[in-house]
């Protein structure tokens, strides 16, 4: 039978009605093992954006999607909701996250969730700031969008920087310049960030669609905040900056 967790619903006054802070944390990942629950700035890495999603007091509900019970027992233990146990299919590295947000938008409409707008939080891009969210979910309800995402600009360019391998072996640029001649003309491009705000019924509309859902607008945020760790590497630069945060607070 499938183990049900379930905390009580936060009693604090919230900015916004009816939105959910969806955090998604499968147990498997390859290159930096566990790192969900890895422990970094004192705290498993999960644990910092389950706080500032509670900080925030934006949401109804900070909920956290796993496979996982130890995942899930750390999530609790941080104050995040956790209603069910996602299905070990729904936890591979194969599977598309659109695949598991519709899975637990329908699961937690059953378990009598009300919400229609969904802040999707990835725990592995833990330095976005607060007002950003709340950025983020302002710019959804004044235009006309079915989907805001958190951005910084690139430096590296596609039409200049970004190359493919051709199945000959060879590289070629990933952008045909065409009318682009100096780095200068070349279009702006932007990273996709661990900040995603959508309108449920706009996401289920779309969900079998496109990977960019159409009318999907840019939220610019400063390149600092936005680091996603999916490396050692990127797990070793997100340790100093903590630590650098820490060091400042004493000061």
């Amino acid at each position: 039978m499938e183990k049900i967790f379930i905390l009580k619903k936060n009693k604090m006054k919230i900015k916004h009605k009816n939105i959910i802070c969806y955090i998604a944390a499968r147990k498997g990942s390859k290159r930096v093992p566990e790192k969900n629950i890895r422990m970094i700035g004192g705290k498993p890495l999960i644990a910092h954006t389950i706080k500032n999603a509670l900080d925030s007091k934006l949401f109804d509900h900070v909920v956290v999607s796993t496979e996982d019970k130890d995942i899930a027992l750390i999530a609790k233990k941080f104050g995040a909701v956790v209603p069910f146990l996602r299905p070990k299919k729904l936890a591979s590295d194969t599977v598309r996250v659109r695949d598991v947000l519709v899975h637990d938008i329908k699961k937690l409409s059953s378990l009598g969730y009300n919400f229609d707008m969904i802040v999707v939080r990835d725990c592995t891009a833990p330095f976005i700031r607060n007002k950003d969210i709340e950025g983020s979910i302002n710019l959804l309800k004044k235009s006309k969008c079915n989907t805001v995402v958190a951005v910084y600009k690139q430096h590296f360019n596609p039409y200049f920087n970004i190359v493919e391998i051709k199945s000959d072996g060879f590289l070629k640029l990933s952008k045909k310049r065409q009318s682009v001649k100096i780095r200068q003309e070349a279009p702006l491009v932007y990273q996709l960030n661990g900040l995603l705000v959508f309108y449920v019924d706009k996401f289920l509309k779309y969900a079998t669609g496109p990977s960019i859902i159409p009318k999907t607008l840019p939220y610019e945020i400063p390149i600092e905040t936005g680091l996603m760790i999916d490396t050692e590497f990127e797990f070793k630069i997100a340790e100093m900056i903590f630590q650098e945060k820490l060091n400042t607070k004493k000061d």
